[in-house]
C-alpha cells in the first residue's frame, strides 16, 4: 500500500506497525529471555563470575553498537530503494554492505584479540574476575565477523518488510544459546569462558542461515540473477552508507563509552555492587525490548513511506509509532516496578544481589515511558536517513547528564546513586526527541 500509493486510515497504519511489530517484538523477548538464561546459568557459578562478564559487557556493546550502525548505513538506502520500487540498487546496497562489513569486521576482531588481556585491569577489576572476564572478551570479539555479516542481513530483511524470518531466526538463536551454553559451562565445565563460547557459537549458527535466505530466498534483495556481484567497491552507496553510518557509530562510540565509564565508576564500590548492575539491566531489557522490536517497524515504515515521496503517511506513522511504543513501555515499567525481586530472583541465589538490584529497577521504572519515546523516535529519524542531530543528542545527554549525576551520586548513594542518574538521564533525552519528531522538521529536510 505505501508503495503503490493507496490510501491508508488511521486503522491501517496501526495494523501494518502492529503487524510489523509483533514477530520483532516476540524475538526481542526472546532474545531477552536467552540473557535471562545466560545470566542465570553464570549466576550459578558464584557472584564473581556474573560479576566477570559485567566488567565488560558495556565493551561488547560499544562492539554491538558499531556493527548496528554499519548495518543501518546500508539497510536505510535499501529501504529508500524499495519504497521506490528500485529493486536493483536495493540488491546493489546490500552487496556493497556485506564487502565493507566483512572488511571491517576483521579488523575490529583484531583490535578486541588484542586488548582482551588488558580490558578488565583498566576497567578497575579484581583480581579475583580480571581473568575470566578476559577470555570472555576474547572469544566474543572472534565472533564479530560472523555477528556483523548476521546483522547486516538481519537489518536488510526487516526493512524490505520481512521480519518474521529475523524473528524465527532470533528464537532459534535462543534456543541453540541454551543447548551450547548447557554444554560449555555445565558439561565441558569451562565456566566464564564456556558461557562466550555457547553465545558465539549461536550467533555463528544465526549469521548462517540468515545470510542464506537473505541472497538466495528475498525476492527483494537477493543476490542472483543479473547484478555486478564482483568485489569491486561502487563508491556512492559507500558514501551514502557512511552519512548514515558515521553519525551513529560515534553515538553509539560515545554513548557505549560512556557506558565503559559507568562501569568504571560503578567498579570500586565492589563485586556485589558490578553483579547487581549486570544483573538489573538484563532484568531491564525485559521491560524496554518490545520499544526496540516497535522501533524497527517503525524504521521501516518510515524509511519505505519518504522512499516512496509520501511525507503526510510518514508523519502520520511516526506519531503513532511513539503513542504505541510509549504505551507499550510505560505498561512493562508497570510490571517491572512491582515483579522486581522475582526477576532478580531468577538470576542469581545471592540476596545482596537481589535487594540492590530490585532497588534499581524500581527506580528506572519511572523513566521507561520516555526511554520509549528516545528508542522509537531515534528509530523514525534513522529511518529518514537523519543521524546527525539524534546523536548529538544522545551524547549530550548521556555524558553531561548520566555521567555527571552518577559520578557525583556513586560515592554517597552508591550503585542506586547512579541508577538514578540513568532514569533522570533517559527521561530528558527521551522529552528532547519526543518533541523533535513531533515538530517535524526532520520531514521537511527529507522533502
Amino acid at each position: 500500500m505505501i508503495r503503490l500509493g493507496e490510501e491508508m486510515t488511521r486503522q491501517d497504519k496501526l495494523n501494518l506497525l502492529v503487524r510489523l511489530s509483533i514477530p520483532s517484538v516476540l524475538a526481542q523477548i526472546t532474545s531477552t529471555l536467552m540473557f535471562f538464561i545466560d545470566a542465570a546459568m553464570v549466576g550459578s557459578l558464584g557472584a564473581e563470575a556474573s560479576a566477570a562478564i559485567g566488567l565488560v559487557e558495556s565493551s561488547t556493546w560499544l562492539m554491538f553498537g558499531i556493527s548496528v550502525a554499519l548495518a543501518m548505513g546500508f539497510s536505510v538506502q535499501t529501504a529508500q530503494f524499495i519504497g521506490a520500487n528500485d529493486i536493483t540498487q536495493a540488491k546493489k546496497v546490500y552487496w556493497q554492505g556485506i564487502i565493507c562489513i566483512a572488511i571491517i569486521s576483521i579488523i575490529l576482531t583484531a583490535v578486541c584479540i588484542i586488548i582482551a588481556p588488558f580490558l578488565s585491569y583498566w576497567l578497575g577489576g579484581n583480581e579475583d574476575i580480571v581473568g575470566d572476564a578476559s577470555w570472555y572478551f576474547g572469544i566474543w570479539g572472534a565472533s564479530l565477523p560472523f555477528m556483523m555479516i548476521g546483522r547486516l542481513s538481519s537489518s536488510m530483511l526487516k526493512c524490505s518488510g520481512n521480519i518474521r524470518i529475523p524473528s524465527i531466526i532470533s528464537i532459534l538463536t535462543c534456543v541453540n544459546d541454551v543447548i551450547f551454553n548447557y554444554i560449555f559451562i555445565y558439561i565441558f565445565g569451562l565456566g566464564v569462558p564456556g558461557a562466550a563460547m555457547g553465545s558465539v557459537l549461536a550467533y555463528i549458527v544465526a549469521c548462517v542461515f540468515e545470510t542464506w535466505y537473505a541472497t538466495t530466498r528475498s525476492k527483494e534483495i537477493r543476490l542472483t540473477g543479473e547484478g555486478d556481484w564482483s568485489f569491486n567497491m561502487e563508491w556512492k552507496y559507500v558514501k551514502n552508507a557512511s552519512k548514515i553510518s558515521l553519525p551513529m557509530a560515534a553515538q553509539y562510540v560515545m554513548i557505549d563509552g560512556a557506558q565503559v565509564i559507568s562501569t568504571m565508576i560503578v567498579a570500586p564500590l565492589g563485586t556485589i555492587a558490578i553483579a547487581a548492575n549486570t544483573l538489573a539491566i538484563t532484568a531491564e531489557s525485559l521491560c524496554y525490548m518490545p520499544g526496540h522490536g516497535i522501533s524497527e517497524a517503525a524504521t521501516t515504515v518510515v524509511g519505505q513511506s519518504i522512499g516512496a515521496d509520501r511525507f503526510k503517511l510518514c508523519m502520520s506513522f511516526s506519531r503513532i509509532a511513539l503513542a504505541l511504543g510509549m504505551l507499550v513501555m510505560t505498561v512493562m515499567g508497570g510490571v517491572m516496578f512491582l515483579t522486581a525481586s522475582p526477576l532478580m530472583s531468577l538470576l542469581t541465589p545471592v540476596n545482596e544481589i537481589i535487594d540492590l538490584g530490585s532497588s534499581c529497577l524500581r527506580i528506572e521504572a519511572f523513566a521507561e515511558p520516555f526511554y520509549a519515546a528516545a528508542i522509537v523516535g531515534n528509530a523514525i529519524l534513522l529511518g529518514a536517513g537523519d543521524t546527525v542531530k539524534p546523536a548529538i543528542i544522545s551524547l549530550c545527554s548521556m555524558w553531561f547528564v548520566r555521567l555527571t549525576l552518577a559520578a557525583a551520586l556513586a560515592p554517597q548513594y552508591g550503585l542506586m546513586g547512579v541508577w538514578f542518574g540513568m532514569a533522570i538521564e533517559l527521561t530528558v533525552r527521551g522529552i528532547v526527541f519526543l518533541t523533535r519528531v513531533l515538530r517535524g522538521k526532520w520531514i521537511k529536510k527529507a522533502i
